[in-house]
């Protein structure tokens, strides 16, 4: 795709010009049951195209417990300020109610908006307008339902030991109008920020000219279609999307293949270094179930102090020709198998070889 022709925006069928969104716009719609699709180069993206569209000089409702920032910067209020919408908090930062929906609404209204909390949460006496409250009473008042779920997931993973999130399937049956999610992180594609919804709504979406600077390119296109197909079969899916992968590893390959590592480096790394395997745990990242643990298994490296600072270890693995990162706790270099591939493990050898040479720089 990157070396040759391809028929980014030409329909094979017709010989006309196509729109390049039907690559993936099909895919879509049959994973998750949507009516009509768009993808654009990332989530933060399709939130400010989308509000743009529907909501330009009207007021958006927000739960205030839902204004997240998220890494670089993006705040909802921010992206909501420069698509022209308005906003309109209710509730209080712990608990929400549906009367604070309702009671908030008037002529000036022009979407409800529902924002997942990425990165953290609030516990405790807390409370929330589910989406298909949010649906309901949006159709008392003739007004459209967004929800931007952040990273997308389209398998329910609450069976690997992970909490319940809500995946996108389950919000488009209960009726929200627009759902803009992630294409990489828990999706496990390339960047990209997916909408998807009512047609009704996604096509005003496309015909914004605010499309246009937002748009994706062939090579995005093409991975994002590549990933979306494996998900047609969910088990390959779990097999060959990394991401999705190591979240189902089971905890004793995880072990057995850390006990591979701890021989190979006790095999080929002299010096007075000490290896060990130890539990850990590990966690999705990405924005995604925040404060959710996996168990896992991590090869575990201390050196004598006063030969090398463990510091200038972490550093010098950095900058090995396999860069490496590790995880330092208790003066000890971690690194956690379930994220380790076994086809990685002899690199890994290498890097730490070099990395642990007591030669001082």
């Amino acid at each position: 795709m990157s070396r040759g022709y391809s028929n980014l925006e030409l329909s094979l069928t017709t010989g006309k010009r196509g729109s390049r969104y039907q690559h993936v716009e099909t895919l879509l719609c049959e994973l998750v049951g949507a009516e009509s699709a768009l993808v654009v180069n990332n989530n933060a993206a399709a939130v400010l195209l989308a509000l743009e569209t529907i909501a330009k000089g009207r007021e958006v409702i927000v739960s205030r417990g839902q204004l997240v920032e998220i890494g670089g910067s993006f705040r909802i209020p921010d992206i909501m300020h420069r698509s022209g919408a308005k906003l309109v908090e209710v509730g209080t930062t712990n608990r929400t109610h549906y009367t604070d929906y309702q009671d908030a609404i008037n002529p000036e209204t022009g979407l409800l908006l529902k924002v997942h909390c990425s990165n953290y949460r609030i516990i405790g006496f807390t409370s929330e307008v589910s989406h298909v409250d949010l649906v309901r009473l949006g159709a008392q008042h003739g007004l459209p339902v967004m929800e931007d779920l952040g990273s997308g997931c389209l398998i329910d993973l609450s069976s690997f030991g992970l909490a319940k999130e809500p995946t996108v399937q389950e919000v488009v049956a209960s009726g929200v109008d627009i759902v803009t999610f992630s294409g990489d992180k828990l999706l496990g594609g390339p960047q990209a920020g997916i909408i998807v919804g009512k047609r009704a709504c996604i096509d005003q979406i496309k015909s914004n000219p605010l499309n246009r600077a937002v748009r994706i390119d062939k090579l995005t296109l093409a991975a994002l279609e590549a990933v979306l197909r494996l998900y047609l079969d969910e088990d390959q899916a779990m097999r060959e999307i990394p991401t999705l992968a190591m979240i189902a590893t089971p905890d004793e390959v995880v072990r057995k293949r850390a006990e591979r590592l701890l021989q190979q480096c006790t095999a080929s790394i002299a010096g007075p270094n000490v290896f060990s395997v130890v539990p850990t745990s590990s966690r999705v990242g990405g924005g995604a179930l925040p404060e959710q643990n996996l168990a896992s298994w991590a090869l575990a490296v201390a050196v004598p102090p006063e030969l090398i600072k463990i510091s200038l270890v972490e550093r010098k693995l950095r900058q090995a020709p396999v860069p490496v990162m590790g995880r330092m706790e208790a003066d000890r270099l971690l690194f956690d198998l379930r994220t380790i591939g076994d086809d990685e493990l002899d690199a890994l050898v290498v890097s730490l070889r070099f990395a642990l040479c007591l030669e001082s720089d």
